[in-house]
């Protein structure tokens, strides 16, 4: 845990240098695309721009976009080193391109890996009557960690409540007095070897890692609209190779989880019922497909081209009817699935039931009706918030993910390494094992 804390505080200090030289680029690592935006900060927040919805916007604009098909990256991790690294490369030399700038710190959010959510809570007595920053320290540093098993890492610790003495429901209390501080904390670990490698990968190719962050909170935080955060709503990320589950409550995720199925399922699918190349598989689901079927669809016929050198088959036809048949129930198992994990996380006990779909694999007509009926009542497609200077391109569900990262870049929540560790929490060796671990990692 102490290794990590200190990679993550020299992550979050190289992003604080990038972000006042001016420039610094996120990178969506996806099973289906990779994404890269190159943000460029101009330090000047007009009064009241970090409050309400407009957050952290008028702070950047994007100057680059570029997006290039995924290579080498399975259920949102990455299984062909060298392939990822080729395509994270034509990425960000395409948005640099556009840019006319070179970039040198990269901030990369990743799907997949078993994210793992859990509660921790502590509480300590203060030391003085006003509430200091090395107090909000000590609170933290009180959590009881639980033994979240080896070959995993915390991505994300964040204090989403404080309670001081009777007063519960503070969201920063520095600066209140008291004499009793407790704190809720939400903590997300992830398998460690998902992490390195898309660090070793960021390292190869020639750029710094300034910060690493998961899909499903990155989502929620650009698809849902003010208030969904405030009141309690689930942001349900449809990405290619995986499906990432983030629930919000007071602005803050409180749960987060992922289920190993995505839009490729069904691609594939299609390929297999069909017997046709996964390619033309893709192009029938994205311009023809569905999930609800009515009587039109079977009179409606799909040419089926192929390139065998088999006359007969390569002249089949198929109706809209059977495609959308093949379709629906692997739509329909992926969402049942994420019916089964938002049980589990207690989400019908939350003052509001609102569920936002996301993410390329969302945009299947029909989906949001059969989402109602499978999930519950209140669902909505969710594109991400519009930011300055994002082209038109990007501007889709497929895009929450990176979108969600420039507001994560410009404006962070606050994280358990942003605060500083009581002196008394240092093991001897710690430091000298976290500048091991930095040096082996970077």
């Amino acid at each position: 845990m102490i290794e990590l804390y200190e990679s993550q505080r020299a992550m979050r200090n190289m992003r604080k240098a990038a972000m006042q030289r001016g420039v610094v680029a996120v990178l969506d690592v996806g099973t289906s695309k990779i994404a890269c935006l190159v943000l460029r900060f101009d330090g000047v927040d007009p009064a009241g721009a970090d409050v309400g919805s407009m957050a952290g916007q008028a702070g950047f604009r994007v100057i680059g976009a570029a997006t290039t098909r995924s290579r080498g990256v399975r259920f949102g991790e990455i299984e062909a080193m060298a392939e990822t690294e080729r395509a994270i490369r034509t990425a960000v030399q395409a948005a640099q391109k556009m840019a006319g700038i070179r970039v040198d710190h990269v901030i990369a959010c990743f799907s997949g890996a078993g994210p793992r959510s859990y509660g921790l809570a502590g509480e300590v007595d203060l030391d003085g009557t006003v509430v200091t920053e090395q107090d909000v320290s000590r609170v933290l540093s009180a959590c009881d960690v639980p033994d979240y098993g080896p070959g995993r890492e915390v991505l994300h610790a964040q204090p989403v409540n404080f309670a001081l003495d009777h007063r519960s429901g503070l969201s920063d209390p520095r600066g209140q007095m008291g004499t009793r501080l407790a704190t809720d904390m939400h903590m997300v670990t992830v398998e460690a070897a998902a992490v390195q490698n898309l660090a070793h990968a960021v390292r190869r190719c020639d750029l710094e890692l300034a910060g690493v962050a998961s899909s499903a909170y990155v989502s929620g935080v650009s698809a849902l609209v003010e208030d969904e955060q405030e009141l309690g709503a689930a942001c349900v990320d449809m990405g290619g190779g995986t499906t990432g589950i983030s629930i919000f409550m007071k602005k803050h995720m409180i749960y987060a989880d992922g289920v190993a199925m995505g839009g490729d399922h069904v691609t594939s699918d299609i390929s297999l019922g069909l017997q046709v190349p996964v390619a033309t598989a893709e192009r029938l689901k994205t311009f023809l497909g569905g999930v609800v079927a009515t009587g039109m669809d079977d009179r409606e016929m799909i040419d089926l081209e192929g390139e065998t050198g088999d006359w007969e088959h390569d002249r089949r036809q198929v109706s809209r009817a059977e495609l959308i048949g093949i379709m629906r129930p692997r739509v329909e198992e992926i969402l049942e699935e994420v019916r089964v994990r938002l049980d589990a996380a207690g989400f019908e006990h939350l003052p509001s039931q609102q569920i936002v779909l996301t993410g390329g694999g969302s945009q299947i007509p029909g989906l949001d009706g059969l989402a109602s009926k499978i999930l519950g009542q209140q669902v909505r497609l969710g594109r991400p918030m519009r930011v300055h200077g994002l082209p038109q391109a990007a501007t889709g569900p497929g895009f929450a993910s990176a979108v969600g990262m420039c507001l994560f870049a410009a404006h962070p929540q606050d994280e358990w390494w942003d605060f500083e560790l009581p002196v008394e929490k240092y093991p001897a060796r710690s430091l000298r094992r976290a500048v091991k671990w930095f040096k082996d990692n970077w």
